[in-house]
């Protein structure tokens, strides 16, 4: 048997395989949203005395990470019941949610919104909390649309 045919079998058959899973996913959303949202902070002006250039090093490494946790198991839980979140109006926002939260990314850093710090990047920033936000709220809607 394959290995992912395997992994999804174990999904939808093990008692505990898919809420494993969604802790996984729960801890990637903390390392993301934690560290995007100690970033933001401080480009909104808290705690200036840190250097944004070496905290953004650190947090975004974080963030990468939480991401790739969370995409991860995030692809996994979707494999194992496709053709319901297809169907599932707070899934499919919090997909387009997703795709609008990596826009913002790129403008963000595609701008140098690090370097600047000025209005538009505390703009982007607040746009990315609320979207983020919006991620996770959609995501705990799911399970009750």
């Amino acid at each position: 048997m394959d290995t992912s045919l395997f992994a999804l079998a174990a999904l939808r058959t093990h008692a505990y395989a898919y809420p494993l899973l969604e802790v996984v996913h729960i801890l990637g959303i903390a390392l993301l949203l934690g560290n995007l949202v100690l970033l933001e902070l401080r480009v909104w002006g808290v705690a200036v005395a840190l250097p944004i250039q070496p905290l953004a090093q650190a947090t975004l490494g974080l963030v990468g990470g939480g991401f790739a946790l969370v995409a991860v198991s995030g692809l996994l839980m979707f494999a194992s019941q496709p053709l319901e979140l297809i169907g599932n109006r707070a899934f499919l926002l919090k997909v387009c949610l997703l795709a609008l939260a990596a826009a913002n990314a790129a403008w963000f850093h595609s701008r140098g919104s690090l370097v600047r710090l000025d209005g538009v990047a505390k703009l982007q920033t607040l746009v990315s909390a609320c979207i983020w936000v919006a991620v996770v709220a959609c995501g705990r809607w799911i399970a009750y649309l």
